[in-house]
This record gives structure tokens, sequence and C-alpha cells, in this order.
């Protein structure tokens, strides 16, 4: 008889579960959830072992994939297409340069990623520079680098007429219009109006002044666009200023920026279907707009370059978040509550995503609608309000999809200081890309008055 002592068995409860219809499998319906135990080839737990719970993973393989999607999604149809990679939507520099190798360009609306991009080595013709709060100093360097302006409204067109008097070289400029597509509500806050003549007096007046150089017109109609139709008549509208700058002054505009806002394929808070099934693709959006300007009536050699600013469904799926099950409890009403060692701290995007959540080990056939929360001490730390999961022990891991736009910008030092972020390159390497915080990165920042660094209690 063996002397090994056996582990007990955990006891449950039997279940009856209704057989629904699906796809079959051979126990005869599909299974609904399945482990996610390795990250391209990575398993899970190693990740966390050598870099903590929680933990941000950025597939390199994916960023790449979805990339050279979209680019064909347009190159096929259009013969002139540039992207340029939103770098508010993920700045860290790893993730920069993948999209910079790949081609694209910066798009930046910030001093700050202005310089972050130079830094990266883009070259200054080759950055967008977007936004609605561009210093003095900040514009004369974008003159002097010859990076492209995106004038957002008045007071930056008069304030770049008085720089240009005193420069040695001409600005180079485009104008953001915003306008009616059909979708409320209206993203009129920033840019030049197209349908109040706005952004004509706008035109007019770069078109007047000697020291500037209109060579754009750029658009961002919203945010998460679920009607690629809506895309058809932005550009509609920017082919018609054009062909008017044409006709006027006998300028050919280099460019349409048609901006980004493509939806990715998470699922909205609130959506009756899942993402997968509403969310556009790259082909839905690149027919609507390329067959739009191509069918406008440019002479072959006055078509446009199309610039395309896309962020989100560029890199949204290249993003993983790992963490752990710190405890489970039951709600005042009976419903079970499972809390993570993440939160909205980290996971902005759980404000707008039903983030799908899928457990990093194996786990039993039970499960049950619960609340996902994370460790704060607030009550809207509340990654998922409700969901059906497996049931996860104390210590199980989770892989939460869908997380690399907007989450590593817009993270928080809330409670908790911020993870470490790896990335896993094309061979299956892990790579520490942002290490994580310590006391010292918050308290290096801090200085205190001689008066309150004594006392007794």
């Amino acid at each position: 008889m063996s002397t090994e002592t056996k582990e007990k068995l955990r006891y449950e409860r039997p279940m009856i579960r209704k057989m629904n219809a699906g796809l079959m499998n051979k126990f005869g319906t599909r299974t609904e959830y399945q482990p996610t135990s390795h990250i391209d080839t990575v398993p899970v737990k190693r990740i966390i072992e050598q870099y903590g719970s929680p933990c941000f993973v950025i597939s390199e393989r994916t960023i790449r994939k979805t990339y050279q999607s979209a680019l064909r999604a347009f190159k096929t149809r259009y013969p002139k297409v540039q992207f340029a990679w939103s770098y508010k939507t993920n700045y860290l520099d790893a993730v920069c340069k993948v999209f910079h190798q790949e081609g694209a360009w910066a798009e930046v609306v910030s001093g700050f990623e202005y310089e972050k991009a130079i830094r990266n080595g883009v070259p200054g013709n080759k950055i967008l520079f977007n936004g609605p709060d561009k210093t003095i100093a900040e514009l004369k360097q974008a003159i002097e680098n010859e990076s492209t302006i995106h004038i957002d409204h008045f007071d930056e067109l008069y304030d770049l007429i008085e720089i240009v008097e005193t420069s040695k070289k001409k600005a180079k400029v485009a104008i953001r219009v915003n306008m009616d597509v059909g979708v409320y509500p209206l993203w009129d806050r920033f840019g030049f109006n197209y349908e109040s003549y706005q952004a004509w007096n706008a035109i007019t007046k770069i078109m007047n002044c000697e020291k500037m150089e209109l060579v754009g017109l750029h658009t961002h109609i919203g945010t998460f666009m679920l009607t690629a139709g809506a895309y058809g008549i932005a550009a509609s509208k920017l082919c018609d200023l054009a062909m008017n700058i044409k006709a006027k002054w006998n300028k050919s505009i280099q460019y349409i920026d048609m901006g980004g806002g493509f939806a990715s394929t998470n699922t909205l808070r609130g959506s009756y279907l899942p993402g997968n099934d509403i969310s556009p693709s790259f082909d839905d959006y690149a027919e609507v707009i390329t067959s739009t300007i191509l069918n406008y009536g440019f002479k072959q050699e006055d078509l446009p370059l199309l610039m395309l600013e896309s962020g989100r469904a560029l890199i949204d799926d290249a993003g993983y978040l790992v963490g752990s099950v710190l405890a489970n409890k039951r709600l005042a009403d009976g419903r079970r509550a499972t809390i993570m060692d993440f939160g909205v701290n980290i996971l902005f995007t759980a404000f707008w995503y039903e983030h799908k959540i899928s457990p990093a080990q194996e786990f039993t056939h039970h499960s049950e609608d619960m609340v996902v929360y994370g460790p704060l001490c607030m009550n809207i730390d509340k990654v998922r309000e409700s969901v059906n999961l497996p049931l996860l022990n104390r210590g199980d891991h989770v892989v939460v999809h869908k997380v690399g736009a907007y989450n590593m910008t817009q993270w928080m030092q809330f409670i908790a200081m911020r993870p470490n972020v790896v990335m896993i390159d094309m061979k299956g390497e892990v790579h520490l890309i942002r290490k994580n915080e310590t006391i010292e990165t918050l308290t290096d920042l801090e200085s205190i008055p001689a008066h309150l660094n004594a006392f007794k209690l």
C-alpha cells in the first residue's frame, strides 16, 4: 500500500444544467468557457511569477498582424494611404516603435507627446500635431521641425499668423473640421464647423497668409463609431472643401485626414450584442471612405493622400491584463462577489466595456452570476457589474482581454501603484517595457517644508 499522502478532493454539489442549442462538442454542447493559460505561447503563471500580479501584457505579434490587416484593407482600395499612430491611445515607447517599424507616422495631441515622438526618432515632417492646447513655444518648435500643425481654433490660427511673421520657415498647416454626419451628439467641440462656414472662413485666412501653407484637411467625427457610413458623409464634406480650394485658389490639397474613432471588437457596456457581432471591420470602414473619395471627381494628379489616425482598433486586441483573485464573498442580496487585485485605477476601460475575463487555469464546471470587484476603497471599483463565470478560488489567476487602448495612458496612482508592463516579441520572448512603480516614484517628486519634518504622536 502506498504511503504517499493523497490530496483530499474538494466536494462540489451536484447540479442540473439545461442543455442549450449551440455548436456541438463530444459532450453534447459547446464549452462556454475556455481557460487562457498562455499568451502567445508564454504561460500566464510564468508571467505572474516573474513580473508580479497584476501585470499588463502586450503582444507584438498581434500589433503587427492587426496593423497589416488595416493597411491592406485601405491600400487594396486606394492608391495613396498613410497611417499615423495615435500616441494618446498607448504611448509606451516600445508600442510606438512597433507601429513606426511598420511604417506609421506619429499623431500627437500635446507637447509631451510631441517630445515623445521626437525622442523615438520620428522625423519632424512625419508628425501630425493635433489638439487644442499648443503653446507658443510648441508651435515654434513644430514649424522649425517642419511638422504639420492641425489648427483647432481661431485663437491658435491668430497665434500662428503672428509667429510666422518672424519665422524663417513657412508653417505647414491643416485645419480640423467638425460636421454633422448623422451621429449624435455632434463632436463639435474641436475644430471649425463645416455647416456654419467656420471652416471656410479659417481656410480663407490661411490662404491669405503668405507664410502658411495649407497642406491638409482633417476631421475626427467621434469615438467607437459603429456606423461606417458616417465616414462617407465626412469624407464627402472634406472633398467638397478640397474641390472649392482648388477652384478658388488653384491649390491642390496634399492629404485628407479621416482621423480615427474606428471601433474595436470590445463589447460596450449595456450593449445587447457582443462587439464581435456589431463592430465594423477595417474593410467596412475602408470601403466607405475610399469609395467616397475616388468617386468625388478628383483628377488623377490631384487625388489626395488618405491619412488615418486609428488608435483603439489597432491596439485593443494586443493588450491583456493578468491578475489574481483576492477573495470571494456574498453580498447582502445573495450575489457572489469576486475581488481581484486590479481595479479601475489601472483598468479604466472597465467603465466603458464588458471586458472578457478568462480563468488562467482549469476550473470547475460550476458557474455563477457574480460581480467582479477591484481592490480599491470605493464602491464604483467594479471590473464587471454582472458576469457569469466559473467559480474562482483565492489565488487563482485570470486574464482580461482587449485592454491595449487607453488603459496605459489613463491609469491612476490611486491606492495602488501602477504595475509592470511586458511585451511578448515575435519569437515568444518576454521583455519588460515599463517597470512597476515604487514608493520612490511618488516621493522623489515631493518636497516637505522644514517645519513639517518633526512631530510627536
